[in-house]
Parts: C-alpha cells; sequence; structure tokens
C-alpha cells in the first residue's frame, strides 16, 4: 500500500504550492513542453499555461484530491515508468524520494524518459535540525524517509547537475516539515501534525504527548528563549535543494 493512502487524506488543503518555492521550479523547468510529475500527490507545482504535463502518483488516496482540469495521473511507481524512452524534455520530482522504496532506480527512470530531471529533495543533515525533531521528535530520525541520498550524490547519479539552496520563507504556504519554522503553534494543529509525514506516520500517543510538552514550552516562554537567532529571520536554510541536471 502506498504510504499516502494512510497518511495523505487532507493533503489537498494544507499542502499548498508557495510561489516562492514555485518561482525555483518553474525557472528550472523553462523551455520544457513535455513534463511528467513523478510522486505527483495533488498536484502542487506542476506547470501550468504551455508545458504539456503528465502526473505519476500510487496512492488513491492522493490521486482523488487533484483538482478538476489537472494534467492526467497515472498509476505507478518511480522505480517503473510507463512510457517510452525519452518521452519527456523534463521529469520533475517534488519532496518524494524520500518516499521511494528504490531512489536509485527511480532516478534512473527519470533519466531514462527525460532529458531534463528537476528535482526539490532535502539535505537530511540540515533538514532533520529543525528544533521540532531535536527538542521534542527524535524518532523522526529512525523513520525510513529521514536518510534519504544526499542532493550531491542524486546529481552525481543522473550524470552531473547544479544543486540549488532553496530557501524557506517565515510565512510558507506549503505545511510540509519546516513550513512553521518560526509560528510554533502551528505544529500543535492536527490537521497541520496530518500533514508532514514524519509527524503522520509516529504513534499518535507519542505526538501528543510531545505536543503537550511543546504547548507548556511556549506557554512558559522556553521556546523562544532557545529560539530567539529564528525570531528576527524571514527566511531560513531548511536544508531544501533543487537538483538540476541533463539537457
Amino acid at each position: 500500500m502506498a504510504i499516502y493512502d494512510r497518511i495523505g487524506g487532507g493533503y489537498a488543503t494544507t499542502r499548498r504550492a508557495d510561489p516562492r518555492i514555485g518561482r525555483h521550479l518553474a525557472e528550472a523547468l523553462a523551455g520544457a513542453r513535455r513534463v511528467v510529475n513523478v510522486g505527483a500527490g495533488t498536484g502542487s507545482y506542476e506547470p501550468e499555461g504551455t508545458a504539456q504535463v503528465v502526473a505519476v502518483e500510487p496512492s488513491a488516496v492522493m490521486r482523488a484530491q487533484r483538482r478538476t482540469g489537472a494534467a492526467p495521473c497515472v498509476e505507478a511507481v518511480a522505480a517503473d515508468l510507463p512510457f517510452a524512452d525519452g518521452s519527456f524534455d523534463a521529469a520533475m520530482a517534488v519532496l518524494t524520494v524520500h518516499h521511494w522504496p528504490d531512489p536509485l532506480a527511480g532516478l534512473d527512470e527519470l533519466r531514462r524518459v527525460a532529458r531534463r530531471q528537476v528535482i526539490l529533495t532535502f539535505d537530511p543533515g540540515a533538514h532533520l535540525g529543525l528544533w521540532l525533531v531535536h527538542d521534542y521528535l527524535p524518532e523522526m530520525l529512525e523513520l525510513a524517509g529521514s536518510n534519504p541520498p544526499t542532493p550531491t550524490a542524486i546529481a552525481d547519479h543522473l550524470g552531473g547537475g547544479s544543486v540549488r539552496e532553496v530557501p524557506i520563507p517565515a510565512d510558507c504556504f506549503d505545511g510540509f516539515l519546516w513550513a512553521y519554522w518560526r509560528r510554533p503553534s502551528a505544529y500543535l494543529d492536527p490537521d497541520v501534525q496530518a500533514s508532514i509525514s514524519g509527524i503522520a506516520q509516529l504513534p499518535a500517543a507519542l505526538v501528543a504527548e510531545r505536543m503537550v510538552r511543546l504547548a507548556a514550552d511556549l506557554d512558559a516562554g522556553r521556546w523562544r528563549e532557545r529560539n530567539q537567532d529564528l525570531l528576527d529571520r524571514d527566511e531560513v536554510d531548511g536544508g531544501f535543494r533543487l537538483v538540476v541536471c541533463g539537457d
């Protein structure tokens, strides 16, 4: 069963594309007329306009949340794409490689079906340095998706390319793990918790107990004392990287 059949029910409302992140992807996809979006989920960040897009998503729950008029979506997995060699100008994969059972096989498929590969992923060391992880939910470090290939390793596997930092704004619209780095009370919201795969995969009782601790630290001012350096920042490096390879 695809992991998002279990945890992805609310993604269409809580995981909205952030235009500042979207600009990085749009720039990397510029000029591509045929695009495949692998691990497409509900369709965030898919190109609009002149590009012809085909989405690939194994989870029925995620496919059902795609908006009316979205690109056609094929049920398949990254490691076995049902397309001929060179079918697309570009293959994109947004915050999905860490959930692939065989990331390298999936990357090989991206390279097979498209001349250019555009992958938004994260550096595990920086990404899991978020205060929420090391102060409250260190169990996230043990999850299967917490140690994907590094962005540099991805670029090397695809034959070389660029690796660019994608900073996370303090008011990020897309509800992934780092989205609320300066808005700690948001993590107390069950809907927010459900939209972050690293939290949603943990036992509910464990998460509830740790969020009681976070709420107490917020009320007592302890969180502010520990994270004073974040309060005046408008964006942060959360380890997110855009890997662009090929033509």
